[in-house]
């Protein structure tokens, strides 16, 4: 298993990981196979989506505020629920294909690390299998 470090630097944002995680498929030696890329956050997600035009992130942090504002009639107390139900609405993995030692992607996708609650450090763990 490999463990990517993640600096975000606003309450909401898309960091594209795809590299990080083709890196960790080379350090692993891994030709053949599926990696699940995981993250241990409640208030953070990881998405696969276009990476070609950078309006698209921008559409999707959008529509996931208007959808789940950072203000609402929320419980807890700590003030970050709305990053909450970002995070469970998008999900906390993927899994991605690996063949011939690279990451199998579509022309204009990227791995994404989707930022709810920044800025803050965060982690994505790597697991390949074979």
């Amino acid at each position: 298993m490999k463990e990517i470090a993640i600096q975000s630097r606003s309450r909401c944002e898309m960091i594209d990981i795809t590299a990080a995680v083709q890196k960790a498929a080379g350090e692993e030696n891994i030709l053949s196979g599926i990696g699940v890329v995981y993250t241990l956050h409640t208030t953070a997600a990881v998405t696969i989506n276009e990476n070609a035009d950078p309006d698209v992130r921008r559409d999707i942090l959008a529509a996931l505020e208007r959808a789940v504002p950072l203000v609402a009639d929320y419980r807890h107390a700590e003030g970050n629920s709305a990053a909450h139900v970002k995070s469970s609405l998008v999900g906390v993995s993927e899994m991605v294909i690996v063949e011939n030692g690279r990451l199998v992607l579509g022309t204009w996708q990227s791995l994404f690390f989707c930022e709810f609650d920044g800025p803050r450090s965060r982690k994505v763990l790597v697991k390949f299998i074979t």
